[in-house]
């Protein structure tokens, strides 16, 4: 049902192997793929991987922090030198518009696709085609910020085989035609609907992604029902406690607890302050959490790419 293709997962500033946060999602709807926040280089990262600007349906921006955002100019820029058209929506709070703007005003940067902003600030919709919902869910930072849920419901036919069989229909050409939503006739001239030989099947799924936060609970209406959480996890609760209240992010433990709480399956940690990148540190992390944490854990490097299987389960791709 999803794809999610991590293209920075440092907190703060950049490492030698980790980029700051930006974050690909695709759906199986379409080929579009939106991307969530869009930290400095962001636009250099997707040079490693199959994802093009052109099927960029949108952006969602969680806050306004410079390691979330710095790659927006460039990125958009880009797409405009390699001749996008296609409108792009950018769902961010008012401020980035406003920076955005000014940016386009000072560099004499002329963009050949229109942009359709949507103002986001706290619980709302913030986007709904067939089969894919957004919405967006405030959360505790020292700017406002949010989480996005994407909720895929993706509606297919499938063919009641032992109802045919029973018709003594055998597997063939008729069954393509049926399940296609043709009626056919048989050769003793038996016309067979199409409707009652099929049966709706609804697949769900849904993905939230958090943006900085300080406090997980925050999330616990947009996490029912829901198979994924993303989350930030920028330090261990022992670091935590040392550097205080002012940065205003979750510790590994937190969310861990958190997860487990609100009974979600599949845990993604990301957001690594930059004196966890080493083998040791993520060690350390990695432990903190499987302690609080019993569903199925991933850390997230960048370019890991993972994928939400209709059945619940969420699986790390090959390279």
């Amino acid at each position: 049902m999803f794809k999610l293709t991590f293209l920075g997962t440092s907190s703060g500033v950049p490492t030698k192997y980790r980029n700051v946060t930006a974050l690909a999602l695709q759906t199986t709807l379409n080929r579009d793929w939106w991307l969530i926040d869009c930290g400095e280089a962001t636009q250099q990262r997707l040079q490693h991987i199959a994802l093009t600007v052109h099927d960029l349906a949108g952006i969602c921006i969680t806050h306004v922090h410079g390691d979330h955002t710095y790659g927006l100019p460039g990125l958009l820029a880009s797409a405009s030198m390699n001749g996008r058209k296609r409108p792009l929506i950018l769902i961010a709070p008012a401020a980035v518009k406003a920076w955005l703007e000014a940016t386009f005003l000072h560099t004499d940067l002329y963009l050949t696709f229109p942009i359709i902003h949507i103002d986001v600030d706290g619980d709302q919709e913030v986007h709904q085609e067939p089969g894919l919902r957004i919405t967006s869910h405030a959360l505790s930072h020292r700017e406002p910020s949010v989480a996005y849920r994407f909720a895929v419901e993706n509606s297919k036919w499938r063919l009641d085989n032992a109802a045919l069989q029973a018709s003594g229909v055998a597997p063939g050409p008729l069954w393509g035609k049926l399940q296609a939503g043709h009626d056919v006739q048989l050769d003793d001239g038996t016309v067979l609907a199409a409707d009652e030989f099929r049966i709706a099947q609804v697949d769900r799924a849904a993905v939230v992604v958090g943006g900085d936060n300080d406090t997980p609970s925050l999330l616990s209406g947009a996490c029912e029902g829901a198979q994924l959480l993303v989350h930030e996890a920028t330090y261990t609760e022992a670091v935590l406690q040392k550097v205080g209240p002012g940065p205003t992010h979750s510790s590994v433990q937190r969310v861990a607890q958190f997860a487990t709480a609100s009974g979600v399956p599949n845990l993604i940690l990301t957001h690594f302050s930059p004196r966890y990148d080493n083998s040791e540190g993520m060690a350390e992390v990695e432990a903190e959490a499987r302690q609080h944490y019993e569903g199925a854990l991933f850390l997230a490097r960048d370019f890991d790419r993972y994928e939400l299987s209709v059945d619940g389960v969420v699986r790390k791709l090959e390279a």
